[in-house]
């Protein structure tokens, strides 16, 4: 279809957002470092007045009620996310001459040599009020400590011949930080401008996120539109998009890619993209919690009964990454106990309904295929709980439910190391997806394998992100770190994506994040001398001061000061 045809299907607004970015994407790429940083600055000048009304919005269209502790997941994963990737990068770009922003990162070679840096904690304020959780990023096989800095932000370095280029992200409709995290990286990692395309579900947040992004928008090197499929549509054919970066299913990354029916099939078979634009993506994936026998105590069982709860049922479990399939030792003698302590969580959460679209037919599909005559959720806290054998490729393990439902399997091995290597085998062959995983492991069973020898082992976990006594989703927030499937998707099988956001660290080359936080909070934590100052996470669903926690760590991040210690620390401890 001719250009001038094609223009005739979309809104005029659509047509001349296409237009004007084009014509703005050379001149980005000569704006400055210091007037990049100024432009971040900006973004969180405008970013804040905003922000109470971004939170309270979002949990009602989300059907959290007025005052409800759990307003603090949208504080956390909107406001608060966005404000905090700005510093990060701020942070970064100050200090990309010479790329000095790696000389203060700590760096250590893995049992098989690949080089792994920490990214957090990486200032005094990540030791306060994220005590004890610590991050890397493992790079990939030949990047060392020798060539980090020629594998990072090389489209910094002034000999880098470039060529100006307009980008499409399409947005998320889960996670409100998603649409604007994803255009900052592309502006900013890759050099990109973006025309962001919101998803219909959530596209009552351009009320906050334009306001919050108007010194780009104003500059000319954003503008974000709304509209159905056919929009999409034209927008990912367009001849002035260079690039596409999409967040969704695999499903829609396919259709894009390769159209659909029998014409998809040719080309794919064939290896002939129907769109040949570069695309880049995160599809999330069936991801897994591998718990790990170990001697834990009545109230380690509870906490982490929580934890579980809380990787399943954040947003009423419609995360890429929320958990789906819990691996638990056959032989531990203590299982039982901590399923007891998850379903508690479970049945006592807040009542929230199902809001995203589609929810019930994905999970009548399951129970279909199932064969399960269990009734359907009606809110979020009737999470289904479903036992299954493993190894059985069950649609539990090959299909992303994305809503409140998770399997639950056992495997047999005669220790903790050995069960450990079993799982990481069993989900890397037979779980859909390389996004997320998490492992629950007590310090005394870590101490019992040797550092050297769990490193060698989780080096064969082939996840993007993994969490030790974490949830992946703090990867996600955790501006430095990388967000993205594990290397080596292609577009005949892209699984979990390809490519990674996020990393305002700017590396190059990056293989996957491994976030570790204490598996003990605070101040329980002190009776086995473990010295750090976290308490009950504020992301946990269970956690009682989560709106007020949400709201302080945003201003926090907005001007950061030692007088707004107290009080976080306080709302902190009485969560």
């Amino acid at each position: 279809m001719p250009l001038d045809e094609k223009d005739n299907a979309a809104p005029l607004e659509i047509q001349q957002a296409v237009t004007a970015l084009h014509a703005k994407k050379d001149l980005w790429l000569k704006v400055s470092i210091p007037e990049r940083i100024a432009i971040l600055a900006e973004i969180k000048e405008c970013l804040m007045p905003v922000a109470a009304a971004w939170a309270e919005t979002a949990s009602r269209k989300k059907g959290i009620p007025v005052g409800s502790p759990l307003e603090g997941e949208e504080w956390v994963s909107g406001p608060y996310a966005l404000m905090s990737y700005c510093n990060a990068l701020m942070q970064t770009l100050s200090q990309l001459e010479g790329k000095k922003h790696l000389d203060s990162l700590p760096k250590r070679e893995l049992p098989n040599g690949q080089l792994a840096v920490k990214v957090m904690p990486h200032s005094i304020w990540d030791h306060l009020l994220l005590s004890g959780v610590h991050a890397e990023v493992w790079m990939e096989p030949g990047v060392t400590r020798g060539n980090l800095a020629q594998n990072t932000a090389k489209i910094y370095e002034p000999n880098q011949s470039q060529q100006g280029k307009l980008a499409l992200v399409l947005g998320a409709g889960n996670i409100a930080s998603i649409a604007p995290l994803d255009c900052l990286h592309k502006l900013f990692a890759e050099n990109q401008v973006v025309i962001i395309k919101m998803n219909p579900v959530n596209e009552y947040l351009t009320q906050f996120q334009a306001p919050a992004l108007k010194p780009l928008i104003d500059r000319g090197f954003l503008r974000i539109v709304h509209g159905d499929v056919s929009v999409g549509q034209y927008l990912c054919t367009h001849p002035l998009v260079d690039e596409i970066h999409i967040t969704g299913s695999g499903a829609a990354h396919d259709n894009i890619v390769w159209g659909s029916g029998a014409e998809a099939a040719a080309l794919k078979k064939a290896g002939t993209p129907k769109n040949p634009r570069h695309i880049t993506s995160e599809l999330g994936a069936v991801c897994p919690t591998i718990v790990v026998p170990g001697p834990w105590s009545k109230a380690d069982l509870a906490f982490q009964g929580e934890h579980i709860a809380t990787q399943k049922l954040h947003n009423s479990g419609f995360n890429c990454i929320a958990l789906q399939v819990l691996l638990l030792p056959k032989e531990w003698d203590q299982k039982a106990e901590l399923l007891q302590q998850i379903k508690a969580s479970i049945s006592t959460s807040t009542t929230r309904k199902l809001y995203y679209p589609g929810v019930t037919d994905r999970i009548g599909k399951l129970l279909g295929a199932l064969k399960s005559n269990v009734a359907q959720p009606n809110t979020a806290d009737q999470c289904l709980l479903m036992p299954f054998p493993a190894n059985t490729h069950s649609p539990i393990e090959t299909q992303e439910v994305f809503g409140p439902a998770m399997g639950i399997t056992e495997l047999s091995a005669p220790n903790a190391e050995a069960y450990l290597v079993s799982a990481i085998k069993y989900a890397n062959e037979q779980l859909y997806g390389t996004l997320g995983a998490n492992i629950i492991i007590h310090p005394k069973t870590i101490a019992e394998i040797g550092q050297a020898r769990f490193d060698a082992i989780i080096t064969e976990l082939h996840y993007g992100c993994i969490a030790i006594n974490a949830w992946t989703g703090l990867g996600f927030l955790t501006a430095p770190t990388t967000w993205g499937a594990f290397p080596g998707h292609t577009l005949q099988d892209v699984q979990s994506g390809i490519g990674v956001v996020h990393n305002t660290m700017l590396f190059d080359k990056p293989q996957r994040t491994v976030i570790q936080a204490p598996f003990a909070p605070f101040p329980r934590n002190l009776m086995s001398f473990s010295f750090t100052l976290l308490p009950r996470p504020p992301w946990f669903i269970t956690n009682k001061r989560g709106h007020v926690l949400g709201q302080l760590l945003t201003t926090f991040q907005y001007r950061p000061s030692f007088a707004k210690l107290p009080k976080i620390f306080m709302n902190a401890l009485f969560g």
